[in-house]
């Protein structure tokens, strides 16, 4: 793209300049289709009960051994 906003498509690939004016033509084309196909829309999806139930045990553990790291206070 310039900054005119004009595509510029370089097309040496053949000898001759029909052919690769028809080849410009061709990928001209490719990328219009491929600028056309929509993106599937993303369904989200929410995790399950035992998921978050395992998340927050997995953090409770994690939690319990760094509250061991403290110092110990003799008592």
């Amino acid at each position: 793209m310039t900054a005119a906003g004009e595509l510029v498509i370089l097309a040496r690939s053949f000898r001759t300049q029909e052919a690769n004016r028809a080849d410009a033509r061709a990928r001209l084309n490719e990328l219009v289709d491929v600028a056309l196909v929509r993106p599937e829309r993303r369904i989200k999806t929410k995790p399950s009960k035992a998921a978050k139930a395992r998340r927050v045990d997995s953090k409770k553990a994690r939690s319990s051994v760094k509250a061991g790291r403290g110092r110990v206070r003799p008592d």
